[in-house]
Formats: structure tokens, C-alpha cells, sequence
């Protein structure tokens, strides 16, 4: 070996110590990885992209499942977005339907069963096999799951927020669950001035439909600058950009569903289109362009080596 090969190789090794301990360093100011994202979530100028992933990795095992929030946590993903319903004795549990037919081997409405009862039903998973070891997730294995790992959207559960807060201050959580609604300001304010401690709070702006554009209006008007708003349309217009554009200059971030036509205004399904084409860039590069920093994903692992090779998620 040459010398200027060995000076290379002596060069290249101390950049890479050096790196290293810049980032241990830069880990080192937070005690937990969810710690870190909040930050990322608080700071209107940070150009990180957070991905949530829609019911969790769902294509490799049941949705709303343990193992499918594992999964994501392995491959890097920011925000587990789950759904919850109450069962007949007051559990809360994980369903994004009503009733248990589309992912359990039973039948019947969530709320009509107790708790032990929905036990004995097998998850399915999206190709409908049912898995005999996993049975449906209660909301407290959930958030204990998730616990100082990475961010939790509940969704479908504004119905028990009282109930949800209790849970995540036993479990001390609070700080890292994320609540979405369409409620007003007035309502919204009220539900927590019952607690001394609230989760992170989302509106819903159905920017298309009237109520979506009074509630956007009662924002702007009141000057309360949420987290961040999820814009949900139908059809794309300057409405629709307005609103996003109105967003980013009050220092909340912009949240998009790349899930279904009614959620994005596509022709189809975004995550899809982005994966079919193997050029992502035409899909979720417009998001990025409109200044897009939270993305409801059905393909999390897809969407993350995206935004890695353009520099938008460590």
C-alpha cells in the first residue's frame, strides 16, 4: 500500500469518527427518539418531512396491530396513526371499522362485545387469513408500544378524548399522542380546559366543502396557530393552495393524506401512482414543492428512501 493510500485511508477514518460523534452528539440533546420528533414538529422551520404511516405496515401483517407498528418503527417511521373504538365494557381498543368483519373471523359491531369476548376473534390480515397468534390490540398495549419511540395519531377517537387523556397521563405519554378533529375553536378549547395536561391537537380543513372553509376562516380569524392543520380536497384549486400557503405563513405545518382520490384530489391512489411509476418524485415531489411537511403514507418504507435521497428525513 502506497503512502498516499494509507494518508487516504487515515483521512477517510478520522471523517467518519468525526461525523459520528457529531451526530451522537446532535442524538445526545434528546433522552428519547420521540423527544427528538416533537421537536422536529415544533419547529416551523426545521425542512424535516414526517411520515405517518396509515394503520401501520398493513401490508405484511394485520393493521392496528402490534407487529405492524414494530414494523414501522424498524424501518424509521415518524407517527403511527391508529384507530380506536370502545368496546360494551369500556375498553378502548384498536378498529378502524365499526364492527369486526373486515379484520376479524367474527361478526358483529366493536361496542356490541366486551372485551374478553373480542379476544377469542383472530386478526386478519389484508389478504383475509386470519393469524393465529395475534388478537385485537387494546389502546394501552398500544401507547406502551410506541412509548418514547415515535408519535401517535389517534384517530376516529375525538368521542373519548376525556377517557384518552386519562390513559396517556397514566402511562405519561400525552405529550407524544396527537389528536385530530373538525370541531371549532370554542369546542375544542372547552374539552381541554377540563384537563391540567392535553394532547397535541390537529384541525381537519376539508378545504372544498363549506364547513371545512368556515372552520379554516375561524382559525385565521381567531389567530390560534395549531401544530398543524391536515388540508384534505377533492379537486385541486387556488383555493386549496391558498389555504396551504395561509398555513405555512402562520408557522403551522401542513399535513397530506397520499391515501385516496377524496383525500388528495388524485385520480387514484397517490402512494400507488408514486409506486407503479418508480418515480416518486412526480407524486410526492409536488407535496414537498407546496411546502408539505407531515404525509400520511400507505407505503412508509417507499416514502422514507424517498425523502432520504433528497435530504428531507434523517
Amino acid at each position: 500500500m502506497t503512502i498516499m493510500n494509507r494518508l487516504t485511508r487515515i483521512f477517510i477514518a478520522a471523517a467518519a469518527v468525526l461525523m459520528a460523534a457529531s451526530c451522537a452528539q446532535q442524538e445526545s440533546q434528546y433522552a428519547t427518539r420521540a423527544e427528538k420528533l416533537l421537536a422536529e414538529l415544533n419547529n416551523p422551520n426545521s425542512d424535516y418531512v414526517m411520515v405517518i404511516s396509515h394503520r401501520g405496515d398493513w401490508r405484511n401483517w394485520p393493521e392496528n396491530s402490534i407487529p405492524a407498528i414494530e414494523s414501522i418503527i424498524k424501518m424509521g417511521v415518524d407517527m403511527m396513526e391508529l384507530d380506536v373504538k370502545m368496546t360494551k365494557d369500556s375498553v378502548l381498543v384498536l378498529s378502524h371499522d365499526k364492527t369486526i368483519d373486515r379484520m376479524f373471523n367474527g361478526k358483529g359491531k366493536v361496542s356490541d362485545f366486551t372485551y374478553d369476548s373480542l379476544r377469542t376473534f383472530k386478526m386478519k390480515r389484508a389478504h383475509n387469513v386470519a393469524v393465529d397468534t395475534l388478537r385485537i390490540t387494546t389502546l394501552r398495549e398500544a401507547l406502551l408500544c410506541c412509548k418514547d419511540r415515535i408519535l401517535v395519531n389517534v384517530d376516529h377517537a375525538y368521542d373519548y378524548y376525556d377517557e384518552i387523556v386519562r390513559l396517556t397521563e397514566e402511562l405519561g405519554v400525552t405529550g407524544q399522542v396527537l389528536m385530530k378533529g373538525k370541531s371549532s375553536v370554542a369546542k375544542v378549547a372547552e374539552d381541554m380546559a377540563r384537563h391540567e395536561h392535553n394532547l397535541l391537537y390537529m384541525p381537519i380543513i376539508d378545504i372544498n366543502k363549506p364547513q371545512g372553509k368556515a372552520l379554516f376562516a375561524e382559525y385565521m380569524e381567531t389567530g390560534e396557530v395549531p401544530l398543524a392543520y391536515e388540508v384534505c380536497w377533492q379537486k385541486l384549486d387556488d383555493g386549496t393552495m391558498d389555504c396551504m400557503k395561509r398555513i405555512q405563513e402562520t408557522g403551522s405545518k401542513v399535513w397530506v393524506n397520499t391515501l385516496w382520490p377524496s383525500l388528495c384530489g388524485g385520480f387514484g391512489n397517490d402512494d400507488d401512482a408514486a409506486y407503479a411509476s418508480g418515480d416518486p418524485a412526480s407524486v410526492y415531489g409536488k407535496y414537498l414543492d407546496w411546502g408539505v411537511s407531515m404525509i400520511q403514507t400507505d407505503r412508509p418504507e417507499f416514502l422514507i428512501n424517498y425523502l432520504r435521497s433528497v435530504g428531507r428525513h434523517d
